[in-house]
């Protein structure tokens, strides 16, 4: 792992944490994009080498929308950069690290992948490749 990618924040309403976030950071998201896939839609802030990504569910049933109904809005997971993802995911399985779901493609043109809280001492970990040579 080579830094620290993101931080995802789960926000129960964009337009009132866009406001908070934007005051709080003195700057607008640089990005916005919605991941049909996982029924969210995501708002990232650059701070410096790290970003941090709120995370806005699109339906009822997506993960973001199950993790407020049961936790309520807040840090959601941390997201780490890795070269090889494929690579890092096995070698992490290896070391007994429990893989949630498959490698797929995720917002801000990456590969993600996340290991399961259970294994991580409670934090959600995701591990993150750029999809595209940079």
């Amino acid at each position: 792992m080579k830094k620290i990618e993101h931080i995802g924040i789960a926000v129960a309403n964009a337009e009132s944490s866009i406001k908070l976030f934007n005051a709080l950071f003195n700057k607008e998201p640089y990005k916005i994009e919605k991941v049909a896939s996982e029924g969210v839609n995501t708002y990232f802030y650059e701070m410096g080498e790290t970003k941090v990504e709120l995370l806005e569910a699109t339906k009822p049933d997506s993960p973001i929308a199950k993790f407020i109904s049961k936790q309520r809005e807040g840090i959601h997971h941390i997201a780490f950069h890795v070269d090889n993802i494929h690579d890092e995911l096995d070698r992490l399985t290896k070391e007994g690290f429990q893989q949630i779901g498959e490698i797929k493609p995720g917002a801000d043109d990456k590969l993600i992948c996340f290991l399961h809280p259970k294994s991580t001492n409670g934090v959600l970990v995701e591990l993150c490749q750029e999809a595209s040579p940079e």
